[in-house]
């Protein structure tokens, strides 16, 4: 059971670090792309800066080891925001495959990786 739970603990923290990294860094760099998916949801391009720079410092908080308290603000911060992206495509009437499955799979993402993580990654329980 130990190892089935490391293997999807890697895998999907794996996947969704890969996409938050890369969302990240194209966020940073205001790819077209990126600018064609938020500016129609309302959302000013400086935003971008922002939200790319706390994914990429949170994929970093993630991956290495210790700092405990801060992989949980980090995992929060995730999901805050893929669930907050997810509701603003829906709110501005985007029922697209392309802006909802994005977020909905990196918050499943997350949680799989927030659950199924090591002993030694969470904050010991009182």
């Amino acid at each position: 059971m130990e190892k089935r739970n490391k293997i999807i603990y890697w895998i999907a923290t794996a996947l969704f670090c890969f996409g938050m990294l890369t969302s990240g860094l194209a966020q940073l760099f205001h790819t077209k792309a990126m600018i064609d998916l938020v500016t129609p949801l309302g959302y000013p391009v400086y935003f971008l800066s922002i939200i790319g720079t706390w994914k990429v410092l949170g994929v970093i908080a993630i991956l290495v080891p210790r700092f405990k308290l801060l992989k949980e603000w980090a995992y929060a911060g995730f999901f805050f925001v893929m669930t907050g992206a997810f509701v603003s495509h829906l709110a501005s009437g985007d029922y697209s495959i392309k802006g909802l499955i994005g977020p909905l799979m990196q918050t499943v993402f997350i949680i799989l990786s927030w659950y199924f993580r090591p002993a030694d990654r969470k904050i010991s329980q009182f």
